[in-house]
């Protein structure tokens, strides 16, 4: 796995009501992630970007939602989440970045 591919893995970080109290109560955080990425690729992305032990990976695709733009029926792009978990004593501090 070249270095290029896991920096273009994650995305952004998923910040809502729900990733906030995963994050505070069981160390998972939540990102966004590139559509074709897998769950080895995204730990080892979070694994060397962050400096961090993960425990675990789960990754759901999430539909768009269908949206109606003036007259017209339109629809939101597919796109992909990782859930990850830490390892006990490790956390990652998202406080300074942009969603």
């Amino acid at each position: 796995m070249n270095e290029e591919r896991l920096l273009q893995v994650l995305l952004s970080p998923h910040v809502s009501e729900k990733s906030t109290r995963l994050a505070d109560a069981a160390r998972q955080h939540v990102f966004k992630v590139a559509a074709d990425a897998t769950k080895p690729e995204v730990r080892r992305a979070v694994e060397q970007l962050f400096e961090v032990k993960v425990q675990a990976v789960r990754i759901v695709n999430t539909r768009g939602k269908a949206k109606r733009f003036g007259q017209r029926m339109g629809r939101r792009s597919d796109w992909k989440k990782a859930y990850v978990t830490l390892e006990p004593g490790y956390d990652i501090d998202l406080t300074g970045m942009e969603s």
